[in-house]
């Protein structure tokens, strides 16, 4: 019997790559929205290329013709191409959600943030919550998951520890659960055939500030030097950013700020451990480039 096919925004993305993967190898059909199909680093019989733009509604008609669940991972992690928040993170989404109704999608499965409700002050989670309100009053089957963050947003931490100490806002005792893309991109996955309109996920083990910022000095073999920096800078930080940028600037920046004077906890799931990460990232940073010669004989 086929599988249901399955739609992927984002899939050139740090997670969309993870979640193409994970639904090529559980057997789905799977079409993928690129903006350049020369960055695809994977095929398979399975996978269907389209080239479109989801912040241009006239490229996405029929986009979702024949697809059951859409899964968008479509949303900004670094400024760039002059768009802001609004235009990706909601409007984006929103022009293919409104294609997936017109074309009888099922499901429309959209990756937000932990406590993005709570951030709605912020430029980011603004826009992703007014995604979310969007989708829920769409008519859709949906869910909206919610991860605690990925392991690559803990790279500031190795870039600290690279110098032999980690600097943390407050006594660093703040908790999360970061997860790995690979396990996150399974649980997305895994709603394609539950009724959960609303996960909240993370790693399989929660840390302090403080126990991220030992294991990445550990991974450089570095002594255990952090230190703490009183709280009103972090403020003073982000109202200095706020007060004298712009969003385009200052909103990556916001959330990270905000986000290291919260709990950013959630259930527990996966396997891929941090400490794994880490020492992944200094000894591939370590390998000595390849020669002209070498990438020749390739």
């Amino acid at each position: 019997m086929e599988k249901d096919k399955i739609l992927v925004a984002g899939a050139t993305g740090y997670l969309g790559k993870y979640i193409t993967r994970e639904l090529l190898s559980e057997g789905f059909k799977t079409k993928i929205i690129v903006r350049n199909p020369n960055k695809i680093e994977f095929g398979d019989d399975n996978l269907i290329v389209e080239k479109a733009e989801v912040t241009r509604p006239e490229t996405l008609k029929d986009i979702c013709k024949d697809v059951r669940v859409v899964i968008s991972t479509v949303g900004i992690t670094r400024q760039k191409d002059g768009l802001i928040y609004m235009d990706v993170d909601y409007r984006a989404n929103a022009n293919l959600i409104d294609e997936a109704k017109k074309s009888g999608v099922e499901k429309f499965i959209y990756v937000s943030v932990l406590n993005g409700e709570k951030l709605r002050h912020l430029k980011i989670c603004e826009a992703k919550e007014k995604l979310g309100d969007y989708l829920k009053s769409s008519g859709l089957d949906y869910c909206i998951v919610r991860p605690s963050g990925f392991f690559s947003d803990m790279g500031d931490f190795l870039k600290m520890a690279e110098g032999g100490r980690v600097y943390l806002f407050g006594d660093g005792k703040f908790k999360i659960n970061p997860i790995h893309g690979e396990d996150l991109a399974k649980a997305v996955v895994e709603t394609i055939h539950n009724d959960k309109k609303e996960i909240d996920i993370g790693g399989c083990r929660v840390f302090s500030h403080n126990d991220i910022a030992e294991l990445a000095l550990n991974a450089y073999s570095k002594p255990v030097k952090i230190v703490h920096l009183p709280d009103w800078i972090r403020k003073f930080i982000l109202w200095f950013l706020r007060t004298f940028t712009n969003p385009k600037f200052y909103g990556p920046l916001e959330f990270f700020m905000t986000a290291m004077a919260m709990d950013m906890q959630a259930t527990p799931y996966g396997k891929h451990k941090l400490e794994d990460y880490f020492k992944n990232q200094v000894n591939n940073a370590r390998k000595p480039p390849r020669s002209e010669n070498e990438c020749m004989n390739k």
